[in-house]
């Protein structure tokens, strides 16, 4: 990677793209060091640390520790991602929008495009508010009037739209997904964080308890690691990090042979080639994407006070979507496959792929070309997608797991992150090396 990286860069064209890539997210990281006014970010902080392994933590996670921090991209691309979900699936369900998806070209792309972004304004405008009511309903707002509340809100949107917005540019003028690249930037923007935070349990374990009090025994206990757990925790995480790397390289190569034709004085084809399907095709958007619909209900509750509070029914059925619990790793674990199909016939059309090759004189051995050809596809499509999905999942659940074996809080965060930062890292570095390729880079070709 760091070599792809480093040939990269003696491109004068490519090097200009990283450098904007870099200078967007430099801006990224400052208006997640800018706070929002009238908020006692002390006591929220206090509040997030508290419960990091709930859905907030997440939250906290994939923000860059912007939400306790109570800054300008509090709500980070989340209400884009949202957008993004709720349109493709009006796209399918919607004849009108499909159309325009699909037979609209490039105005209709333009038309979609307009669409998520007035829905992630809406969405945007709405957590906003219920993350003031979050954070108003615990006394954390040092001006309850109607004043601060609009500046409070309209700053979270405003940095949810301008994280948008600056996605697409990284998208446009950049190297990669915009709007993944913001969201691995948040959350290694939080390892050295993370680091300390390992280092400190491990020293607190040698500490000698024998004149503190009960109480300081009791806190220390809650932030003290073995360090044999500690050093398997790294190993597994390396050991992850292997596998994760080595799905998301592998795929399915259909043999395809094109027949020999005539035309004029010269003989076209004969040549036999492949078609390359990805085990996993969809990449990290179906983790990700699933995440979002899974923080439904923890961002349902920022509208509602008592949601915080012990015994109603708002907390207990919150506690039930807990990032640790047994129904949140089950509904994490299906939205995963649900989307991994749904995205795999997106991107990879068995019937589209079967009527290129027939016009093109190609055909699969053993199979007609034409409907035989898409079936086959199709049913390659499926098995790979399943087993890639099956992956994902549980990679996904893997971590929750483990954490509630262990009780080692952060586990089910930090596992799914590692999953979106090696699959945005590969992404980007496969967009870098296609983009060299095509410049027909001897240095990086030898």
């Amino acid at each position: 990677m760091f070599k792809t990286i480093r040939n990269a860069w003696k491109l004068p064209e490519l090097r200009r793209k990283l450098l904007f890539v870099i200078f967007a997210l430099l801006i990224f990281r400052l208006g997640a060091a800018i706070p929002v006014p009238y908020i006692n970010t002390e006591y929220l902080q206090q509040y997030i640390s508290a419960n990091s392994g709930t859905i907030f933590g997440l939250l906290n996670t994939m923000s860059g520790s912007a939400l306790s921090h109570a800054t300008l991209f509090a709500l980070s691309i989340q209400p884009y991602i949202n957008a993004s979900i709720i349109i493709q699936l009006l796209t399918i369900a919607i004849p009108a929008l499909e159309r325009l998806a699909k037979d609209g070209g490039e105005e209709g792309k333009k038309k979609i495009q307009a669409i998520t972004r007035y829905t992630t304004l809406a969405i945007g405008l709405l957590q906003g508010f219920g993350y003031y009511t979050l954070i108003k309903s615990y006394g954390l707002v040092t001006n309850t009037g109607i004043w601060a509340a609009l500046v409070i809100v309209v700053s979270f949107t405003a940095g949810a739209v301008f994280l948008m917005w600056l996605g697409e540019q990284i998208t446009e003028f950049g190297v990669g997904n915009g709007i993944s690249i913001i969201l691995f930037t948040g959350i290694v923007s939080r390892i050295p964080a993370m680091l300390q935070t390992v280092v400190t349990d491990v020293k607190n374990y040698f500490i000698d308890t024998s004149a503190l009090t009960e109480e300081q025994i009791q806190t220390l206990a809650a932030h003290k690691m073995h360090p044999l757990i500690a050093v398997l925790l790294v190993v597994g995480m390396l050991a992850l990090i292997v596998f994760i790397v080595f799905i998301t390289n592998s795929e399915r190569k259909v043999p395809v042979q094109y027949a020999k034709r005539v035309v004029g004085r010269k003989m076209y084809g004969g040549q036999s080639t492949h078609i390359p399907i990805k085990v996993n095709l969809s990449g990290v958007l179906p983790i990700i994407f699933a995440q979002s619909i899974a923080m439904i209900p923890a961002t349902i509750g920022m509208f509602v006070p008592s949601s915080q509070q012990e015994g109603s029914g708002w907390h207990t059925f919150l506690s039930v979507f807990n990032s640790t619990s047994a129904l949140y790793a089950v509904i994490y674990f299906l939205l995963i496959i649900m989307f991994s199909y749904f995205y795999a016939t997106i991107q990879f059309n068995p019937v589209e792929v079967a009527n290129n090759l027939k016009k093109n004189g190609g055909f699969i051995p053993g199979f007609r070309p034409g409907r035989p050809t898409a079936e086959f596809l199709g049913k390659v499509l499926a098995r790979l997608t399943f087993f890639g999905a099956i992956y994902l999942g549980i990679v996904a659940i893997l971590p929750i797991i483990t954490e509630n074996i262990t009780g080692i809080v952060n586990m089910s965060i930090g596992g799914t992150s590692v999953i979106i930062v090696v699959g945005v890292a590969l992404e980007t570095v496969k967009m870098i090396e296609a983009q060299m390729l095509m410049r027909h880079y001897k240095g990086f070709l030898e």
